[in-house]
């Protein structure tokens, strides 16, 4: 499958990108109901926004009716915030190069091969955007994502720790974050917003865990105008 990408649009999609294929096990946790208000920032504060790449493929595949949609990250992220007066500073964008084998196969080469080509070009966009690689894992005759949350975890620590940023926007829907989103929040003082989606469907793929919701300050659902230019 080759790569959608029209400038720095990309698709993000797992097979395309080497986003690992995430089953929808992985997002079926206790149904949430979403707030009908958020309450809003009264000044342009800087925001980190960090973005699980498997989980923001599945919600977009979800838009697209099966394909991911096209879309351009750093407008993407940028459209989070400023739905919270919040000034975009910069992005982590959490990933897994292609699978490849000992000896890859020509598929699994042009996957690397354009997989490459759209981080060489996320590497020039505004805000800047840090590329943070996990590993892709063959289980079998599945794929998996690995290293990722380690890193998000790490990240969020050091940002937490220089002090400078205030607010962070997470696009994930893993409850191993927990514990971390806890800790910045009553150490640091950070608030974190949780960037999610919910289709309000029983028994969803895109269920929440009540753990993760309430961990959070904020939450901003999102919409499929966010993926729009």
């Amino acid at each position: 499958m080759a790569v959608s990408i029209v400038g720095t649009k990309s698709t993000t999609d797992g097979d395309v990108l080497g986003v690992c294929s995430i089953s929808t096990t992985d997002y079926r946790h206790r149904r949430v109901t979403a707030p009908h208000s958020h309450a809003c920032f009264t000044s342009r504060t800087s925001a980190i926004v960090g973005i699980d790449s498997g989980y923001l493929s599945f919600i977009s595949k979800h838009f697209g009716k099966g394909k991911p949609l096209r879309y351009k990250i750093e407008k993407f992220a940028t459209s989070l915030c400023n739905n919270r007066g919040l000034t975009c500073k910069e992005i982590y964008f959490y990933i897994a190069p292609p699978y490849q084998s000992p000896k890859p196969t020509k598929e699994e080469s042009n996957r690397k091969a354009n997989y490459d080509k759209f981080i060489e070009k996320l590497k020039n966009v505004k805000p800047k955007v840090f590329i943070r690689e996990g590993r892709c894992q063959k289980i079998g005759e599945t794929y998996q994502q690995k290293g990722v949350d380690t890193l998000m975890t790490m990240d969020l620590l050091k940002t937490a720790q220089k002090r400078d940023i205030k607010s962070i926007i997470i696009i994930t829907a893993d409850t191993d974050f927990v514990p971390i989103i806890n800790d910045i929040r009553k150490d640091y003082k950070i608030k974190v917003t949780l960037a999610y989606f919910t289709d309000r469907k029983r028994k969803s793929a895109f269920s929440l865990s009540n753990e993760l919701w309430k961990s959070c300050d904020d939450k901003i659902l999102i919409k499929k105008e966010y993926f729009e230019d």
